[in-house]
C-alpha cells in the first residue's frame, strides 16, 4: 500500500469522526424542542429530566454490571449523575417560559462552574486562558439575563436554571478526578443511573398526570427525547471525540448553542435580539479560545480511555 492510500484511509475515519461530533452536538441542541413539547403536555419538569436519562440507564446497565468491581468509581458516577439530574430540573423549568436562546446561553456557563468546583474541591489550578474564557462566558450570561433580554419577573427562574450548569460542572470534575479508571460506557451508565436514582423520589411521589404523557404523540416525544438527545449522541461522542481530540471536539461541539437558537426561532417562533446574538458570539468565542481540560464537555471526558 502506498503512502497516498494510507493517508486517504486515515483521513476517512477522521472526517467521519468530525461529522459524528457535529451530528451529536446538534442532537444535544435539540433538547429544548423535546423538553417544551413534553411540558406543554402537562408533564412536570422533573419527569422530563427523568425521561431523558432512563433509556440510557437501562440500555447501558450491563456495562455497569460487568465492571461492578470498580464500585467506588461507580458510586462517584452515581452521585454525579444525581446532582446533574436534579440540576437539570431547573433547566427544564426555565424552558417552559423563558426563550430557548436565553436559557441556552446560561446553560453554556457550565465551564465556569467546572473551573470553580475543580479548583475548590480537587485543587485543579485554572489556566490563564481558561480564566479569560470563563470571564467571557460570565459577561455573556449577564447580557443574556439583563432586562434588555428578559422581563424582571423571569430573573428568579433564570437563577434556578443555573442549577443545570452547576450540575454539569460538578459532573465533569467527578469524571476527570474519580472516573478515569473505568471504561467509557460504564461512565455513561453510572451517571445516567445516578440521574434516575436522584429523580426517582420526585417521580414516585407524583400523580400520574404529572409524569405520564396523555397521548401517543407524547410517548413518541419521550422515546425520541431519550434516543435523540441522550443515548445516541452520547455513544457517537464516545466513539468520535477521541479520534479528533478534545480541543476540536469542544470547538465543533459549540454548534449546540446555535442549534438551541435555531430551535427557538423555527419551533417556537422566538425572535433573536442583537443582545442575545452578541451573548451567543461571546460564548462561542470563549469556547474557541480555551484548550483547557477543565472546560471540556462531560461527554469528551467520558470518551477518554481509562487510565492504567
Amino acid at each position: 500500500m502506498d503512502q497516498q492510500s494510507s493517508v486517504r484511509q486515515n483521513a476517512t475515519p477522521y472526517a467521519l469522526a468530525v461529522f459524528g461530533v457535529l451530528f451529536a452536538s446538534i442532537c444535544f441542541g435539540l433538547v429544548p424542542y423535546f423538553s417544551r413539547g413534553l411540558t406543554d403536555q402537562g408533564l412536570a419538569p422533573y419527569a422530563v429530566a427523568f425521561y431523558r436519562y432512563i433509556l440510557a440507564a437501562i440500555v447501558l446497565l450491563p456495562a455497569l454490571l460487568m465492571h461492578r468491581s470498580k464500585w467506588r468509581e461507580i458510586l462517584w458516577g452515581v452521585i454525579a449523575g444525581a446532582v446533574m439530574g436534579l440540576g437539570w430540573v431547573g433547566y427544564v423549568t426555565a424552558l417552559e417560559t423563558v426563550p430557548a436562546s436565553t436559557v441556552g446561553v446560561l446553560y453554556m456557563t457550565y465551564p465556569v462552574f467546572t473551573i470553580a468546583i475543580a479548583w475548590m474541591l480537587f485543587g485543579d489550578q485554572p489556566t490563564r486562558r481558561s480564566l479569560v474564557a470563563a470571564g467571557l462566558i460570565v459577561i455573556a450570561a449577564i447580557i443574556a439575563g439583563s432586562p434588555a433580554s428578559v422581563p424582571p419577573n423571569q430573573v428568579p427562574i433564570l437563577i434556578i436554571s443555573l442549577a443545570a450548569p452547576f450540575g454539569f460542572g460538578f459532573g465533569i470534575c467527578v469524571l476527570v478526578h474519580r472516573l478515569s479508571r473505568i471504561v467509557p460506557l460504564a461512565r455513561i451508565a453510572s451517571v445516567s443511573l445516578g440521574s434516575v436514582i436522584g429523580l426517582a423520589p420526585l417521580i414516585f411521589s407524583s400523580d400520574a398526570g404529572e409524569i405520564l404523557p396523555k397521548s401517543g404523540n407524547g410517548w413518541l416525544l419521550v422515546v425520541g427525547f431519550g434516543l435523540v438527545t441522550a443515548l445516541v449522541p452520547q455513544l457517537i461522542y464516545t466513539v468520535c471525540s477521541p479520534i479528533i481530540g478534545a480541543t476540536r471536539t469542544a470547538v465543533i461541539g459549540s454548534i449546540e448553542l446555535p442549534t438551541m437558537f435555531a430551535v427557538g426561532v423555527l419551533a417556537f417562533g422566538e425572535v433573536i435580539t442583537v443582545v442575545q446574538a452578541f451573548a451567543c458570539a461571546l460564548v462561542l468565542g470563549a469556547i474557541a479560545l480555551t484548550q483547557s481540560c477543565s472546560t471540556r464537555t462531560v461527554t469528551i471526558v467520558i470518551s477518554k480511555e481509562p487510565e492504567r
